[in-house]
């Protein structure tokens, strides 16, 4: 396929209610639409940077930077057959991912729909039908948690994942557990803790954790290890992981029993799948995390979440989860059972709402032969 045409949007997403994390309150959600065009097909990609540098040190700014001077012009006008010749040229660029993984989206996306199959099919994925969970934010109350909770259980979500921060986080895993004691439940730190709050972790071990996640630094993987020999349950990586090789030490150190892939930390779908090639390879589990993206990153994440070792649900929730109206067509649904359709159309699977995309995009730049 020769690459005659690569469009690149800032789109900016409201959300439905603002999301609270250790790091901060969010009230929408801004990323970077990536559009590649090559004989006749059209390809999607979401680049997951965020407006701040405080999950990442990716903005939008940079990424598009990255995109716009280093990443698009080596591409564009040339004849390509796979995504890894794409990946060849630019190998120069260190790190970066999260730019690189939304040209890489858009090129597998265009790649599959020449070829007429599925992404998910493309990628290797064998489920026709994904577990799902949720995300939610921190709440004001033990009563607003359990009633958030309530709410999505009756949506059908298999499990539920809760943001936690210190001081607000032992109080709302007690009330959880008292109100749902089957309920699959797992926290997420966002890196807000260090090993001198072990104590708070133990305690944790006696309600059911299915995993807590990057408790420690977003760059460390060391101190992980120490916290995992001192608790039961089991830790997930998030932050720490942006390669197969963080993956094979933070195992081997270790530091977690589960990982979590997703593709815009890492790099893209190619090495989201070595990583979960290796995690299957040592009986690994995996699952797949959440940018709160829009309908074309999710579609990217639903199917590499149909890969064969990606046994957890996954932060892959229903679009109207965080957006009243997403900017694809079917929108993404929760089924009764907790699952999800991998879409089984060509490439990404759904249609891109154009009106829809225009009226979130604030701004927008072409690049063509």
């Amino acid at each position: 396929m020769k690459i005659d045409r690569i469009e690149l949007r800032h789109i900016r997403m409201e959300l439905v209610s603002p999301f609270v994390t250790s790091m901060g309150t969010e009230y929408d959600e801004e990323h970077i639409i990536v559009r590649v065009d090559g004989e006749g097909v059209t390809g999607w990609g979401e680049s997951v940077a965020e407006g701040t540098p405080f999950y990442s040190y990716e903005t939008v700014t940079t990424a598009w930077h990255i995109l716009k001077d280093f990443l698009i012009p080596p591409v564009l006008g040339k004849n390509l057959n796979s995504v890894a010749e794409a990946i060849a040229l630019n190998e120069k660029v260190r790190g970066h991912r999260m730019a690189k993984a939304g040209l890489e989206a858009a090129l597998w996306d265009a790649l599959a729909k020449q070829q007429g199959i599925s992404l998910s099919a493309m990628l290797g994925g064998t489920q026709k039908k994904i577990d799902v969970g949720v995300s939610i934010g921190i709440q004001s109350s033990e009563k607003e948690l359990i009633k958030k909770v309530e709410s999505y259980l009756t949506e059908g979500y298999k499990r539920i994942k809760i943001k936690i921060a210190p001081g607000l986080d032992l109080q709302f895993v007690k009330a959880l557990r008292k109100e749902f004691p089957a309920l699959l439940l797992q926290v997420d730190a966002n890196s807000a803790y260090t090993l001198s709050d072990v104590d708070l972790f133990r305690k944790m071990d006696e309600y059911g954790l299915s995993l807590i996640e990057q408790p420690l630094g977003y760059d460390d993987i060391y101190a992980h290890s120490k916290l995992q020999r001192e608790i039961t349950t089991p830790l997930c990586l998030d932050e720490s992981i942006h390669s197969v090789d963080d993956t094979r030490a933070a195992i081997e150190l270790g530091s977690c029993r589960i990982i979590n892939i997703k593709p815009g930390r890492v790099g893209g779908f190619t090495e989201s799948v070595k990583i979960h090639d290796y995690c299957a390879s040592v009986n690994a589990p995996v699952w797949h995390g959440g940018m709160l993206e829009s309908g074309i990153g999710r579609a990217g994440n639903v199917a590499l979440a149909s890969l064969q070792n990606f046994v957890l649900p996954g932060d892959i929730s229903a679009s109207k989860r965080y957006y009243r109206d997403d900017i694809v067509e079917p929108e993404f649904l929760v089924n009764p059972d907790g699952t999800m359709d991998v879409p089984e159309k060509p490439g990404i699977g759904v249609e891109v709402n154009m009106k829809m995309l225009d009226k979130v995009t604030v701004r927008k730049e072409i690049f063509s032969l």
